[in-house]
């Protein structure tokens, strides 16, 4: 399944991407985040609730980032799974400042399957985009 989204910031590249790769401010922004913990070398560890429609479930996601950019870009790479089945996901993440202004880009794919996907299927797609949506939204708020 295949996500894009572009989110503008009212915020230079520097304070958008301290954000964006630091772990309290990921904590708090990623959707259904119940801990996360730093493994090294730019590794977390990560426990979450998820819900597709009516199934929720707990996952534990390792979130790595990888080839980074400092404040230009890096790709996002999660591996969870849990009682409802698994997730995986690749988004390269890109950032573009302008007159003070940063426009931050995703280009994701994702993976899941199990019961959460027999059920869910349909639903997928939009809760992926919501999901993503909602951490941006809250990473926006955290630069203002």
């Amino acid at each position: 399944m295949k996500f894009t989204g572009s989110y503008l910031f009212n915020a230079d590249a520097p304070k958008v991407w301290a954000a964006l790769t630091d772990p309290k401010s990921l904590q708090q922004c990623i959707p259904g985040c119940e801990g996360l913990k730093h493994q090294g070398s730019n590794v977390y560890e990560a426990e979450l609730t998820v819900g597709v429609g009516p199934i929720r479930g707990k996952y534990r996601a390792k979130i790595s980032m990888q080839d980074q950019v400092q404040n230009l870009s890096y790709r996002l790479i999660i591996q969870g799974s849990g009682t409802t089945g698994f997730m995986n996901g690749d988004a390269v993440i890109t950032l573009q400042e302008s007159n003070g202004k940063t426009t931050v880009t995703v280009d994701a794919d994702s993976q899941a399957g199990g019961p959460i996907m027999r059920v869910g299927q349909r639903l997928m797609g939009s809760v992926g985009k919501t999901m993503m949506d909602r951490f941006f939204s809250c990473m926006q708020k955290s630069t203002d």
